[in-house]
């Protein structure tokens, strides 16, 4: 079987998104999570990590792992997969990422493209839209992590890169795959280290997946491409059909650790089904007595109703937390608190998780030891549902923290059936 493409997604929840699009195509497309559970006898593989967020020295030694392993299975192309709306900051991580991967491939210029029409973010001339808003007018200018003052791609991961950035514009993707082809030879003989196209539409994706197969590239792209881009390279392999994944048997629980007014609508229409506890990130108990004390409160409920556990807190809550831990910080903390929270009803018998938040998914999934699952292809919640197939199978649903319906949560939960 061929080995066409090796994806490094920067964090567990687009990991699982590009995967089941992938394999809603036809495509075996396994997600992994540590480097020695690559699956070698596939046409496509997605590695998910936690890049996004940690410092530039952590992701990039992070890359190069997964790289290095891709490139060992056989892997000869490599794509780094960021979040539509390119979450990061001046210092990185996805000019940084890119700089990696081109060197490791001595491939220039980078093909890069951010947003995800179907979700409502777009870039245009160069500037990113997020939900119809300039992003940097948009509840993403408040991120805590990744707050996204300057809607400017060029002139943003310019700031993240010492190469030039340039931009592929939607009027010369318009006129198709030749002339775009023919933008992009031009930008890198003026020295780009790196080609931005605009996504303003479905069209604008195909003509920039058109140009990355069509010679050796390194692409660093958000989910449209990626997927585009994976499914054009494995188009010639004969079809190879897996059987379908099945979901685990058991107790259920909701891992929330995202913030934001979405999460907040989404428990609380779970919380009038079922019992929610909301863990406060200053307990004074600690992190042991917060954990231990969690557990306790889940322990009647497992197995006889689904229950959730989250870290979500207003604005008010999130500033009160950063003051004290200062952002980065009351992340870590909560990911710690979640993820050995995670592990513990694991212990007592929960099977099934839906996680809400792509850095509390990575927190959890590591918690639980699981190297790599299979992705379900896309459903009427869209993708993020997998299994860690094993003698106790592990089912999970996990969600980028802004997206879903207010009754997300519940409607998982009805999904994750075995």
């Amino acid at each position: 079987m061929g080995r066409f493409l090796g994806v490094v997604a920067d964090d567990f929840t687009g990991a699982l998104m590009v995967a089941g699009y992938i394999e809603a195509a036809g495509i075996y497309c396994p997600v992994i999570f540590d480097p020695a559970a690559i699956v070698a006898d596939a046409p496509i593989v997605v590695a998910g990590t936690r890049t996004r967020t940690i410092p530039v020295s952590e992701a990039l030694g992070e890359l190069a792992r997964m790289t290095d392993a891709f490139v060992q299975a056989g892997y000869a192309r490599l794509a780094y997969k960021a979040c539509a709306s390119f979450d990061s900051t001046e210092e990185g991580n996805i000019g940084p990422a890119a700089d990696f991967l081109a060197e490791r491939q001595g491939l220039r210029p980078v093909l890069m493209c951010a947003g995800f029409p179907r979700y409502g973010t777009t870039v245009h001339q160069g500037y990113l839209f997020y939900r119809g808003r300039l992003v940097s007018d948009s509840i993403k200018r408040f991120d805590p992590l990744t707050p996204m003052p300057d809607p400017d791609l060029v002139r943003f991961l310019s700031r993240q890169t010492p190469h030039p950035v340039a931009l592929v514009n939607h009027a010369t993707l318009l006129k198709g795959a030749g002339a775009a082809r023919a933008a992009v030879e031009a930008r890198a003989a003026e020295g780009a280290g790196h080609v931005l196209f605009d996504l303003s539409d479905d069209n604008d994706t195909e003509v920039a997946a058109d140009i990355a197969c069509s010679q050796p590239s390194v692409v660093v792209a958000s989910d449209p491409l990626i997927i585009a881009y994976a499914c054009r390279l494995a188009r010639a392999e004969p079809a190879n059909p897996r059987p379908a994944p099945r979901h685990a048997e058991g107790p259920a629980a909701v891992i929330a650790g995202t913030v934001g007014p979405v999460i907040l609508r989404q428990l609380d229409v779970f919380g009038e089904a079922h019992p929610v506890l909301t863990l406060d990130l200053l307990d004074p108990r600690g992190d042991a007595g917060t954990i231990a004390a969690a557990l306790e409160w889940a322990s009647p409920f497992i197995g006889a109703q689904p229950f959730a556990i989250s870290t979500a807190t207003d604005g008010e809550g999130v500033e009160r937390v950063q003051h004290v831990l200062g952002p980065l910080g009351a992340a870590r903390r909560a990911e710690n608190l979640l993820g050995s929270i995670a592990r513990g009803l694991h212990e007592r018998g929960v099977n099934r998780f839906v996680v809400a938040g792509g850095e509390t998914s990575g927190a959890v999934v590591s918690a639980l030891g699981i190297g790599a699952v299979r992705a379900f292809p896309e459903g009427p919640l869209g993708t993020g549902f997998c299994v860690a197939e094993g003698p106790r199978p592990i089912s999970l649903y996990l969600k980028p923290g802004k997206l879903g319906a207010d009754d997300v949560l519940l409607r998982a939960l009805d999904l994750m059936q075995a």
